[in-house]
């Protein structure tokens, strides 16, 4: 009945990383390595991410005619992703400009470029895609307008079945609709994203995960996931609130990890794990991505987590 484990839906982009020994201050400027070119993007890295472990994945994107698009979708197809929905054209390759210092820590700045023109027609026209998947997973690198359509194509269900499981992590963080939150199982978001949500709570100043995670089940979602870094994650779903250490590893590089995260726990979602057994897994994942430097260059195999 389901052709694919994960559908991801959202952004591609390349990564173009230079090393620092500290990021710059407003008007400074600093000496970096050498220019590394990876491929990217939250959409991109998550499919990479579960393609990688063993995941039938497709990717639902929009990349430009160019030398950084062609990168990606070779990018795509050599980890086993089907690229049947990536769309090509409308505007250049969206482009991630990355600092990443001596403690793997980075900052990112990003040039939407093509992600910007994936629309709710797109999204429309893949309905075909969002059917044949058991979990959908989106971020917001692409325009949220069109993540609502993915929602409201879901939650509509396909010819009396219902829809797939929805994923959203919202990075970069914004607000989001009461109807995109009702559907979110989980909602997985860092420290920084919690935050931004309950801006308007009181418990956005607080230092309590489970604060945050109980506060995040009141506005609606089904599920929330707050990734902690090397202290692993929480998992909340109203019934039971479970704190999952992380194994203790050596961060080179954190870009990508979080994508590594989520792409490994839709796709465990997909294959029928509960919530906490998959999150039990995505920290293994998580974990062995920091190991290594880039983004998808840096996603473990299962055989590799396995080890960990």
């Amino acid at each position: 009945m389901h052709d694919y484990d994960l559908l991801v839906v959202g952004s591609a982009n390349a990564d173009l990383v230079i090393g620092v020994d500290r990021r710059p201050g407003a008007g400074e400027t600093v000496l970096g390595s050498d220019l590394v070119v990876h491929p990217g993007g939250k959409g991109a890295n998550q499919a990479v991410a579960a393609a990688r472990l063993g995941a039938r994945t497709a990717l639902l994107a929009r990349v430009g005619d160019d030398d950084y698009g062609r990168l990606l979708l070779d990018a795509q197809r050599s980890a086993g992703v089907d690229t049947v929905g990536v769309l090509v054209g409308g505007a250049p390759t969206g482009v991630a400009l990355i600092t990443v210092d001596p403690s793997g820590d980075n900052s990112i700045v990003v040039s939407q470029g093509a992600n910007a023109r994936l629309t709710p027609g797109d999204v429309r026209a893949a309905a075909s895609l969002l059917a044949a998947a058991r979990v959908v997973s989106v971020q917001l690198e692409i325009p949220l307008e069109s993540v609502a359509e993915v929602v409201r194509t879901v939650a509509a269900g396909f010819g009396g079945r219902p829809g797939p499981r929805v994923v959203l992590n919202p990075s970069p963080v914004a607000p989001l609709p009461t109807d995109v939150l009702a559907v979110c199982d989980p909602l997985v978001v860092n420290e920084h994203e919690a935050r931004f949500l309950l801006s308007d709570d009181q418990v956005g100043s607080s230092d309590d995960p489970e604060e945050w995670a109980d506060a995040l089940l009141s506005r609606g979602p089904r599920s929330v996931v707050v990734t902690l870094g090397g202290e692993g994650a929480l998992v909340a779903d109203g019934d039971r609130t479970v704190l999952v250490p992380s194994p203790a590893v050596t961060a080179v590089d954190t870009t990508g990890a979080g994508d590594a995260f989520t792409g490994a726990l839709a796709w465990r979602l997909g294959v029928g794990d509960d919530l906490v057994t998959a999150v039990r897994f995505a920290v293994r994942v998580g974990a062995a991505a920091v190991t290594r430097a880039g983004a998808q260059a840096s996603f473990p195999s299962a055989e590799e987590v396995a080890g960990l």
